[in-house]
Formats: C-alpha cells, sequence, structure tokens
C-alpha cells in the first residue's frame, strides 16, 4: 500500500470513500494518531485517485453515472479476470462437481491422491510413490478439487472467493498461484500420512488463505488485508470442533482434519514471512 494523504480526523471522507470504490480505485483508510490517512493498493492507479481527490476537493461531482443493469454479467467478467487464479481454481472446482454429477466415482477415482479401483468387490488403492512415479502428479494437488456434496462445495467456494479474491487483487497472481500449490499440495500430504485416501474439498487451501490474510492484516496493516476477527474465531473454532467426538456425534464425522491443520500451518508460515517482509 502507498499512503497519499493526510485528512484531519473531523474530516468527512464518506463521499471520497464511496467515490474511489466506485470508480474501483483500491484503497484503505486507516485511523492513525495525526488523522486520517489514505492508502493506495495499485500505484498504476495514482494518477486517477490525484484527479479525483482534486475534484472531490473543489466541491465537485465525483460520482460515476448510473449505468444501466444490463451491464451486470460484464461486471461479474470484469471481476473475474481481475483475479484469474482464483477464478480459475473456482472454475476447476465446479467443472469437476458437475462432471461427478453425470459419470461418479471414475471422476473420484482419477482425482484421489492415489489410485483407487475396485478389486473382488472391495477397495483396492495404489501407491503415492508409484502413482508419481509413473507421471500422475496431479494426484498431488487434484485432492482439493473433490467436493461431495452442495454444502461443501458452496462454502469452501465462499472462503477461496472471499480470501483469494484479497489476496491476488493486492500481492498478484503470482503471490495467489503459490499458496494455492503450496497448500493445496500440503494439506493432501498431510490428509494422507493419516493412512487416509478418500479426501478431497478445498478447504486446507482456504485455511490457508485465512492464516496468510490475518497475519498480513495483524502484522502489517499499511499492507491493505483485512480479515474480521469474528470470521477468525469462528473458521477456527470449526476446526477444533470438527476435530471433537461431539462433531461425529452430530454428524460431521468425515472431515478432513489433518488437510485443514496442514494447510493452516502452510498460509501462517507464509503469512510470517511475507509480512515480516512488508514490514521491514
Amino acid at each position: 500500500m502507498y499512503r497519499i494523504m493526510l485528512f484531519p480526523h473531523e474530516t468527512d471522507t464518506s463521499e471520497l470513500r464511496r467515490a474511489l470504490w466506485a470508480h474501483r480505485i483500491g484503497h484503505r483508510f486507516t485511523e492513525e494518531t495525526e488523522g486520517q490517512v489514505l492508502w493506495l493498493a495499485d500505484p498504476s492507479q495514482h494518477d486517477a485517485l490525484i484527479r479525483l481527490l482534486t475534484r472531490w476537493q473543489r466541491g465537485e461531482r465525483i460520482m460515476p453515472e448510473r449505468r444501466r443493469r444490463s451491464t451486470g454479467g460484464a461486471a461479474l467478467t470484469l471481476a473475474l479476470r481481475r483475479v484469474p487464479v482464483t477464478s480459475a481454481a473456482l472454475g476447476i472446482s465446479l467443472l469437476v462437481f458437475a462432471v461427478m454429477a453425470v459419470l461418479g466415482d471414475i471422476v473420484v477415482a482419477m482425482l484421489t491422491i492415489v489410485p483407487v479401483a475396485v478389486v473382488g468387490g472391495g477397495l483396492a488403492f495404489g501407491n503415492l510413490a508409484d502413482a508419481l512415479a509413473s507421471g500422475q502428479v496431479w494426484r498431488l494437488l487434484s485432492p482439493a478439487f473433490l467436493h461431495f456434496g452442495w454444502m461443501h462445495l458452496i462454502f469452501n467456494m465462499m472462503w477461496l472467493w472471499y480470501f483469494g479474491r484479497q489476496i491476488e487483487t493486492l500481492q498478484g497472481s503470482g503471490r495467489m498461484l503459490m499458496l494455492l500449490l503450496v497448500a493445496g499440495i500440503g494439506a493432501n500430504l498431510a490428509q494422507y500420512a493419516t493412512g487416509t485416501v478418500l479426501f478431497g474439498g478445498m478447504s486446507g487451501v482456504d485455511f490457508a488463505l485465512l492464516g496468510y490474510v490475518w497475519l498480513m492484516s495483524r502484522r502489517a496493516p499499511a499492507s491493505g488485508f483485512f480479515v474480521p476477527q469474528m470470521l477468525v474465531v469462528f473458521m477456527l473454532g470449526w476446526m477444533v470442533f470438527t476435530m471433537t467426538d461431539m462433531a461425529e456425534a452430530v454428524g460431521f464425522g468425515n472431515v478432513a482434519n489433518e488437510a485443514h491443520l496442514g494447510g493452516l500451518v502452510v498460509g501462517l508460515l507464509f503469512g510470517w514471512y511475507y509480512s515480516g517482509r512488508a514490514r521491514r
């Protein structure tokens, strides 16, 4: 984030804030001891921000003209194009879910962390080392795109969009791709290490993104990241709850707890490192 201007505490900046968001200029206001500080997320938008700020100081109209409602689809397309990695992960998950509904277990067998086959009326599982040696390297990540129900899919995609879009907007697609790959593979390996094979979901990545955004917002507040503390408490509380016997008693027994924990550790490690760099 780039510091732009300091305003006195008593200055009403509400109209300016609305106009900045309406013009899609990424920014943040922080309350400092000396006043309100305006920060800019993308330096390429500096000139546009200054022009809008000058018009606001002159008392001119700064809100854009209302657009027709038919632009809703175009706005969604634009939002998806701005975060290609997050959009791709979301799209692949939806596509896999749809194909699973048509082809069934064959899709699951292709994307589990090790090959699965029916032998003698029962399930037979392959070995990860053999699968990798035969070139099936996609299995390290592919379980993250498997979802076993609408609620499983919806909640994972919701958190992926919330955290992934924030990371990709503020720090670029490269950072988001790195987190997705490392957290996805790390979470899958953590779950596989417990002897579990039939698991899936983006929740391990979601917990990694949560840990990353939370540490960035706490240790480097000028970076522009933000996550409500109650959301952090809820998600961490949910992770702990699913590890207890009570969760199994109420129907939440088949949860990839180790994947959640593994993803969270990856996100916290990256968050600690990059927040330290941002502070320096």
